[in-house]
């Protein structure tokens, strides 16, 4: 399936674009099987989004919060996706707590925490549908990415590209820690948006749209999902691209 990619003329057009898709998902999503599963992104792109969804007037015990990767340090910590959304949405919702599924990053060895994230996944997707499943399918994945064209903490030539008997696994960067979803499970889900602002996007963004290019290299070409793929770019990042139609 080809992707679908906006290009919005500056980042609060983006923003403003992503929250009214991210709207319309979640309610489709619980008008479908009422409720919806979101897993969340990090760094400063999505931020304004989710201060957005706070004012939203949605039903908030129907939704399910993930996020799709976390920095291994504490929830208090300034670099916490986690931290993050709270901060901007989730603290200001009545969202119930235990709906909120925070990335465990407590333990000494990483991949007993991706293990038991892992298994908080499959334990809730199994009771929403009321059936064990293989790989749960999420209703909305938000996705960033970097300059490197990495997405959650998918890496460049790094061994969590090439997990695809796991739903979690620990990825790495620079030697240190992270958990992120592994590329089948964020293959599985019913739409994927991807939000990327900024100028140094660009020659990441031609070699994930171009027919031919290392996934490797630029992880997030790997990002195909089952079902609809959305990217949404700011006019610095889409400048000069020849862009999928």
């Amino acid at each position: 399936m080809n992707p679908i990619v906006e290009t919005l003329p500056d980042k609060p057009a983006l923003i403003d674009r992503g929250l009214a898709i991210a709207v319309d998902q979640i309610q489709q999503a619980i008008a479908d099987h009422g409720y919806c599963t979101l897993a969340l992104a990090g760094g400063s792109t999505p931020k304004p989004l989710y201060a957005g969804l706070a004012k939203a007037n949605l039903p908030w015990s129907q939704l399910y919060i993930f996020w799709g990767d976390e920095r291994y340090v504490p929830v208090e910590h300034p670099d916490s996706n986690a931290g993050m959304a709270k901060q901007a949405w989730l603290d200001h919702v009545p969202i119930p707590t235990e709906q909120i599924f925070i990335p465990p990053t407590h333990h000494p060895d990483p991949a007993i925490s991706a293990q038991a994230y892992q298994t908080t996944i499959q334990r809730l997707f199994d009771s929403l549908q009321k059936a064990p499943t293989a790989i749960p399918q999420f209703d909305l994945i938000f996705l960033g990415m970097g300059a490197d064209g990495h997405t959650a903490s998918l890496f460049p030539h790094t061994p969590a590209l090439a997990v695809h008997d796991q739903l979690v696994t620990v990825g790495m960067k620079d030697g240190a820690p992270r958990l992120t979803f592994t590329v089948p499970l964020i293959n599985h889900s019913r739409q994927v948006l991807f939000l990327v602002a900024g100028a140094d996007k660009q020659a990441a963004l031609e070699q994930v749209f171009a027919a031919d290019g290392d996934e490797q290299t630029y992880p997030s070409r790997l990002i195909q999902p089952q079902g609809e793929l959305r990217w949404l770019l700011d006019a610095q990042a889409a400048h000069g691209l020849a862009l999928p139609v």
